[in-house]
């Protein structure tokens, strides 16, 4: 077997077809999706539990103000909806600009794009409504 040389070795072109390219962008890109959505999740329960905690005191016969919850809530919700948007844009970029022997055949990035775009939309209604 020969020793491969700088002549002899091509390019990553010459390698053929590597789907796994797309496969690790895709995976990328599903755990920003995860991340976001803990993100948002997280904030839902910051704000909800500060509705909880006036319950509490307004049991307790004491006057409670709305408090930073519902802000803070949002404001979390928000990040998550900029980390899911943000990394939607990404790679939508970066699969765009892979050649086509990188992508699989039968590769649809729609789904995750559409799954990621309902994520947000579905994070700015939360946001709004913890606001409210």
């Amino acid at each position: 077997m020969a020793t491969p040389t700088i002549e002899n070795i091509g390019t990553m072109s010459d390698l053929g077809d590597d789907p796994r390219v797309y496969f690790a962008a895709e995976r990328t890109m599903l755990a920003w999706l995860r991340t976001g959505i803990t993100v948002m999740a997280f904030g839902f329960v910051v704000a909800r539990f500060g509705l909880f905690l006036r319950l509490l005191y307004a049991q307790g016969g004491r006057e409670v103000g709305h408090g930073l919850s519902p802000y803070l809530g949002a404001a979390l919700v928000g990040l998550g909806v900029i980390a899911t948007a943000g990394v939607a844009i990404q790679y939508q970029r970066y699969v765009g600009s892979l050649p086509p022997n990188d992508r699989p055949s039968s590769s649809s990035p729609r789904f995750v794009l559409g799954l990621s775009w309902a994520l947000v939309l579905m994070g700015l209604v939360l946001a709004l409504i913890l606001l409210v």
